[in-house]
């Protein structure tokens, strides 16, 4: 694999968790890599502790939404090498076939939007959710994806899911 890489971030309500990653993956990984989100029952906005954790990071939230994984099945829809699920129920669901068969991985990250508690506990769920898809994302970026057969990518990407 080598030149540039789409990435699509799957979860359930696309509020927060696969909003980040989409938000951290374009910031990092321009010009190599564009990231897009999205989730088969999107909340329709996005959590305003995702976008304060964003701005706090210096990530730029411009233009994030909540969006259907259908909106990506219209033509005209970039094509993706890599499918990300970062909440479990987005991983067991039925997802669209995407063409030009992905590499696609299951990334399970707790859900800072389901956080009860002191307004301290909540934002330290959103702050664990953004630290561990920085780490993640940060290390899917260290990749010599040019050099790996999709074989070796597929277990290093699943690994990452891991960390």
């Amino acid at each position: 694999m080598q030149g540039h890489y789409n990435v699509l971030f799957l979860c359930t309500g696309n509020s927060a968790r696969s909003i980040m990653a989409e938000a951290i993956l374009n910031f990092k990984g321009s010009p190599g890599f564009t990231a897009h989100s999205a989730g088969s029952h999107p909340a329709g906005s996005v959590r305003p502790e995702a976008l304060l954790q964003l701005q706090t990071a210096h990530i730029p939230t411009a233009g994030l939404r909540s969006k259907a994984w259908d909106e990506f099945s219209l033509p005209g829809s970039p094509q993706f090498d890599f499918v990300f699920s970062v909440c479990d129920n987005a991983a067991k669901e039925v997802c669209p076939v995407w063409p030009g068969q992905p590499m696609t991985a299951h990334w399970g990250v707790p859900d800072p939007a389901a956080a009860r508690g002191t307004a301290a506990e909540i934002a330290r769920a959103f702050r664990d959710a953004y630290f561990v898809l920085e780490r993640r994302i940060g290390l899917f970026l260290c990749l010599p994806l040019a050099s790996l057969d999709r074989l070796a990518l597929k277990k290093e990407v699943d690994n990452i899911g891991r960390q």
